[in-house]
């Protein structure tokens, strides 16, 4: 091997070793916001009240019910009433915590897009984007 082969393969290990670096800076940076995102999320509540004034539901960021609160005009009503009030305000605060939920998470969503894939890294290598754009569709 030449000289000149000797500082080209030394320049492109350098050039790797700057990507390498710039990759595991980005990485402990998302680690850092990972954990305040998941504090947000355990701390999300999102509290709907029916249009029909007879309940009040709350639900955590994934949409699991925590609390439901019944009002007194809720004891006058019949049954189907109190049940579709129910299910019509569950379904909407589940919805509202979904939309909160994306909005916590899209800052760690843009920044991993913004990253290097391998494959742009090691030429030929795959891409694992592709891999987890495929797994997130199951």
């Amino acid at each position: 091997m030449d000289r000149w082969e000797q500082e080209g393969l030394h320049s492109a290990n350098f050039g790797m070793r700057n990507q390498v670096d710039h990759i595991l800076d980005a990485l402990a940076e998302q680690q850092a916001r990972l954990t305040e995102v998941q504090q947000r999320l355990d701390a999300a509540r999102i509290t709907v009240a029916s249009a029909d004034g007879l309940v009040e539901v709350t639900v955590d960021s994934a949409g699991v019910l925590t609390d439901v609160t019944f009002t007194a005009a809720a004891l006058r009503g019949t049954a189907e009433q109190l049940g579709k009030s129910t299910l019509e305000t569950g379904r909407e605060a589940a919805r509202r915590a979904q939309e909160q939920t994306r909005e916590i998470l899209a800052p760690v969503a843009e920044a991993g897009a913004a990253m290097p894939d391998l494959s742009d890294l090691v030429p030929g290598a795959p891409s694992l984007r592709d891999g987890l754009d495929t797994a997130g569709e199951s």
